[in-house]
């Protein structure tokens, strides 16, 4: 509703300008800095005219080329007569410079919008008698009152093309059919509407998609509670014992588990995946001393292979977790423990009214971050196992251990499965976002920020 007020605001003003304006005022709504030009604000009317001008050359000679073939995505495919290669259409490209032209259509509406508000504001200071900033003064301001335009220019141009654009792109490939059979340009893919969402939410189309996609999304979601709240409460409680008072050599502990974080994930994740392989150190040395007769199916056992790598990430978490609680442990007043054993609170109860609620409220935002991290915790399963093992009811390729983001890379780097990767992508955002809006609403720092003040 409010949107609309002032959508509303914004039309009548411009109906406003155009009525209220001089002839200056009138010809800038098409020749964008006509206005400010004819006034002498020869910068700014430049600027204007500057971007009008682009924007045409970029539409005649590029832009509208893709953008006439954006609702096919083309219609001539590549291809070979006599030896000699006949180029024809790419829906790569199309797609690609299609969604950036409709981008930058939408650019040029919002540039024409402020043409429009500054002919209206010169025009107002002229009635009122008052002098335009000289060209020298305008130019002064973007290094002064206007500057922090001038600062985020950049930044903002290029959050655009290596985010927002490649963003919007995925979302628009999760409605066509690029995967293996349609590979541009010698065989085109178009637009099918919402079939990839039906087959991601089908059941009983006799494909094994959804089926899969809902034990992926069940192990990752398992995952992410068990990799997050183990990490949370054991690094926690590794802090508290080392902190403990009459505890020796705290520098040395703090310090051994230091040296697992300054080892590079990438090299210790192999060397674990190695060591708990069949013909790995663990199982040869357990064999060698008699402990079992074959090998432990640490990564060919789905059940086993799920427990391993939760173990395993409890060895790379703690250490993070342990600083972090450390630093927060010193700053919770000492008065506060000694009042409780004066009442005659046991260890137990002083942890649970007075450590943990400390902990949950300043650590809480830490915390969905980490439980958000660990939905797309790529490095961890992926170095392990590779998301093995493939046995079981699972299809295009997904393993016992995959998560989504796991799933997702196989399917574009191994199937080039785009269009239903594209899906996971958005379902991934979806689960992710959900969760992270529901559970910040709910962290205490967030419902009684000065709870602990």
């Amino acid at each position: 509703m409010k949107f609309l007020k002032a959508l509303g605001a914004d039309i009548k003003e411009i109906g406003t300008t155009f009525a209220e304006g001089d002839g200056k005022t009138r010809l800038s709504y098409l020749i964008f800095g006509l206005g400010p030009l004819l006034r002498g604000q020869i910068v700014k009317g430049i600027s204007f005219l500057i971007l009008e001008l682009l924007f045409i050359v970029y539409m005649v000679r590029f832009g509208w080329v893709y953008l006439a073939k954006f609702n096919t995505l083309g219609t001539i495919e590549t291809t070979k007569k006599n030896r000699v290669t006949v180029y024809g259409d790419n829906s790569f490209l199309i797609l690609l410079f299609g969604l950036l032209t409709i981008i930058l259509i939408a650019v040029l509406i919002l540039v024409w919008r402020m043409n429009i508000r500054e002919n209206r504001k010169e025009e107002l200071r002229l009635r009122e008698g008052k002098a335009l900033p000289t060209n020298r003064e305008f130019l002064a301001s973007l290094l002064d009152s206007n500057f922090d335009k001038t600062l985020l220019s950049l930044p903002v141009l290029g959050i655009f093309v290596f985010t927002v654009l490649p963003i919007i792109f995925m979302i628009c490939v999760a409605f066509t059919n690029y995967d293996k059979n349609h590979q541009s340009p010698t065989n085109l893919f178009t637009w099918v509407g919402l079939e990839n969402f039906r087959q991601l939410t089908n059941f009983g189309s006799g494909s094994n998609f959804s089926p899969t996609f809902v034990k992926v999304l069940m192990w990752t979601l398992v995952w992410a509670f068990f990799a997050t709240f183990l990490d949370y409460f054991l690094g926690m409680a590794v802090a508290i014992l080392i902190n403990k008072k009459g505890i020796r050599f705290k520098k040395l502990w703090r310090t051994i588990l230091v040296v697992t974080i300054a080892v590079p994930q990438f090299v210790s994740l192999l060397y674990i995946s190695k060591m708990f392989a069949n013909d790995g150190i663990v199982n040869a040395y357990l064999m060698k001393w008699g402990w079992i007769s074959s090998p432990i199916p640490f990564w060919t056992n789905p059940t086993l292979a799920k427990i391993t790598i939760i173990v395993v990430n409890i060895w790379i978490g703690i250490p993070y977790m342990m600083l972090i609680a450390t630093g927060l442990l010193m700053n919770i007043p000492e008065d506060l423990y000694e009042s409780a054993k004066i009442d005659g609170a046991t260890s137990f109860q002083m942890f649970k009214s007075i450590t943990l609620p400390y902990m949950l409220f300043v650590t809480g935002p830490f915390l969905l971050t980490q439980f958000t991290g660990n939905l797309n915790n790529f490095n961890v399963i992926y170095l392990l196992n590779q998301g093995k093992p493939l046995s079981g009811a699972m299809s295009d390729n997904a393993g016992q251990t995959d998560l989504l983001v796991t799933w997702l890379y196989k399917m574009t780097v191994t199937d080039t499965n785009y269009r239903m990767a594209a899906v996971i992508g958005i379902m991934v955002f979806v689960v992710t976002a959900v969760i992270s809006l529901v559970v910040y609403n709910m962290l205490p720092s967030v419902k009684d920020e000065g709870g602990f003040q």
